[in-house]
């Protein structure tokens, strides 16, 4: 996924405006959305600021190798999308059950193959 399109899907998925977002990362709206249409690309100052405003990495904004593809089970996704609209505390709070969760199973499986 190109960054602009990625720029353009994480705005979407917070529920902002291009000029909603614009004011976030210093910019005018118009600004942003050349960025989504891909007629302009971000600084790496700007990129920064957007990773930071959306709370991801600067690697996963910029990334365009299509990693992403390989979640194919769209309920999965979709449950991956609406964690991280969720505010800081709620994804940690996520991720610390989802880490016991998945220690559990993984020693249950070890267990099970003795």
């Amino acid at each position: 996924m190109a960054i602009g399109d990625r720029i353009q899907a994480l705005r979407k998925q917070h529920g902002w405006s291009q000029q909603q977002l614009a004011k976030k990362i210093g910019t005018s709206g118009p600004i942003a959305g050349r960025y989504e249409r891909g007629e302009m690309t971000p600084s790496v100052e700007v990129a920064k600021r957007l990773a930071d405003t959306f709370e991801v990495t600067l690697d996963y904004l910029v990334d365009d190798t299509g990693r992403t593809a390989e979640i194919r089970d769209k309920a999965m996704l979709q449950r991956i999308m609406e964690i991280q609209a969720l505010d800081t505390e709620d994804r940690k709070t996520i991720v610390t059950v989802l880490d016991s969760f998945l220690r559990d199973a993984k020693a249950r499986k070890a267990y099970a193959s003795q």
